[in-house]
């Protein structure tokens, strides 16, 4: 059979800039041993899934055939920054036509910026019957080569750098808590959607009727789809520990063994992305939203835990010397950098409306007062563990977050306590003079924007988020004036908004 020999000689420069990871040194040794092996593994590859976090953390991606990514891995992907300026309904909140306020100059117009893979996060999914894809995350970057100042990932690489320059290592853990249900019908839920409103949300069926916790027949009606998207997260790599039935009707737990932290939030954008993926090919809809619109539903947490060794001994910082219980003073200063800025970066971990309901007295164990305690759940951190296993537990977070911003959050402001955990602006007191974590995203976003998270962020970002949640904030706050929802009611304009994307 004959096959034309189709010519491309513009290809390598369709996507990215040749040479545009060794001309800008972006790569260290690890890394570039890893493309070596990258490289070998793409004979027994169809396509790469190449993808980033945007800044709400929902993985955005470009499926490339393995030839085309032979030159992107070396040379970047050029890519839209659309969705930099996009809320939760994909309404332009960050106006790219003039003045953006973000003092990002290759926003204007438009400008394409460079997606540059991570060799070290490429992994083949799994999978069987068909073609093979791979998915690998990338560092954004401007076209001179520097880091992208939107980028989250970025956020997160410059924390760490700090941690190193301490010669010191954060250690996480996560415990993520999301809704397995059943698919009523394959309605895509495109009515009436467009820019700035979703369409409907999917209609489900709770898996069961839950409020039995860790009941083994509870869980038992979930295991047809838990237990093999479990081997499928151990064939990824992940460090799968556990899946636990939780309290709601198809409500599930799943945690993972200690990770470093961009391990961490890596893993965490995989773990959403791939769950959903996996289950909606099975007729499932997994969502990660924190209290979806299911008859009964008890609200979900991402509980993060963390820890920090010291580089040189491998001493872990939190354990106390001796017999006695309880941290040690490094992990008490931690604690008190994580209290004293948790209300001005509160919107990192809590970054949606459906979020607050969690938050709010109903929910007897909901980690609203700012504090740190032993066993006592209604408290943001729990100490856990004694000497070398002592971490803390901060259970503030939903499981929609941004996971590359949720846990740069973290570690910036324990690094701060370590540092000597100066008080919040205005001399208040740690949360801001009040002992109760914020209760709507207004309050959350009033206090990021009057405080001092372009310290972690840097303008840029801080801005452009502000921007972000600013307008999803004022769509929800501008329905609700005119459906008058009961209080604590989990609204029509939430599901819509959340349930499908998260």
């Amino acid at each position: 059979m004959f096959s034309r020999s189709w010519s491309t000689p513009a290809a390598e420069g369709s996507v990215g800039t040749a040479s545009f990871v060794a001309g800008h040194g972006l790569w260290n040794a690890a890394q570039a041993a890893a493309a070596e092996r990258v490289e070998a593994a793409l004979d027994g590859v169809d396509f790469v899934r190449l993808a980033f976090g945007d800044p709400h953390g929902l993985a955005r991606s470009k499926t490339l055939t393995a030839r085309t990514f032979r030159g992107v891995l070396r040379n970047g992907m050029n890519y839209s920054p659309g969705p930099f300026l996009k809320d939760t309904a994909c309404t332009t909140a960050v106006d790219y036509r003039g003045e953006h306020g973000t003092g990002v100059e290759e926003l204007a117009g438009l400008g394409n910026f460079v997606l540059v893979p991570d060799p070290l996060t490429f992994q083949v999914l799994p999978g069987g019957g068909g073609p093979v894809t791979a998915w690998v995350v990338g560092d954004e970057y401007l076209r001179d080569g520097t880091p992208h100042p939107l980028s989250s990932r970025g956020v997160l690489h410059r924390v760490l750098a700090r941690y190193a320059e301490r010669g010191l290592s954060p250690v996480l853990g996560l415990e993520v808590e999301w809704y397995l249900s059943r698919r009523l019908d394959d309605d895509p839920g495109n009515a009436g959607n467009g820019f700035g409103r979703q369409g409907p949300a999917p209609r489900v069926a709770a898996m069961n009727s839950g409020y039995q916790f860790n009941l083994d027949s509870a869980y038992d009606t979930v295991a047809p789809l838990t237990d093999p998207l479990a081997l499928d997260l151990l064939a990824l790599g992940l460090p799968l520990r556990s899946m636990e039935h939780e309290m709601g009707p198809g409500q599930v737990e799943t945690t993972f063994d200690p990770m470093s932290a961009l391990d961490t939030a890596d893993a965490m954008l995989l773990f959403r992305t791939f769950t959903k993926q996996w289950c909606a090919r099975r007729g499932h809809h997994a969502s990660f939203m924190s209290l979806p619109g299911i008859e009964g539903a008890d609200p979900s947490g991402w509980h993060l835990n963390q820890s920090v060794l010291e580089d040189a001994t491998g001493r872990n910082l939190f354990g106390a010397e001796g017999l006695s219980a309880g941290l040690s003073p490094e992990g008490k200063a931690y604690a008190q950098g994580l209290q004293s800025w948790l209300r001005e970066l509160f919107l990192l971990s809590v970054p949606t409306v459906n979020g607050y309901h969690r938050l709010s007295a109903q929910h007897a164990l909901s980690p609203t007062r700012v504090g740190l305690s032993l066993e006592d759940r209604t408290a943001m951190l729990r100490m856990v563990g004694s000497g070398a296993g002592a971490h803390l537990e901060n259970r503030i977070g939903e499981p929609a977050a941004n996971p590359y911003l949720a846990v740069a959050a973290q570690l910036f402001a324990g690094l701060e306590g370590l540092d000597g955990a100066p008080e919040p602006a205005g001399g208040a007191q740690p949360g801001g003079g009040s002992d109760i974590v914020p209760q709507s995203l207004r309050e959350a976003l009033d206090a990021f924007a009057a405080g001092r998270a372009e310290r972690l962020l840097g303008a840029p970002l801080a801005a452009c988020l502000a921007k972000l949640k600013a307008s999803e904030a004022g769509r929800y706050e501008a329905w609700a004036r005119q459906a008058a929802p009961a209080p604590g009611q989990v609204t029509e304009w939430e599901q819509r908004e959340y349930f499908a994307a998260f």
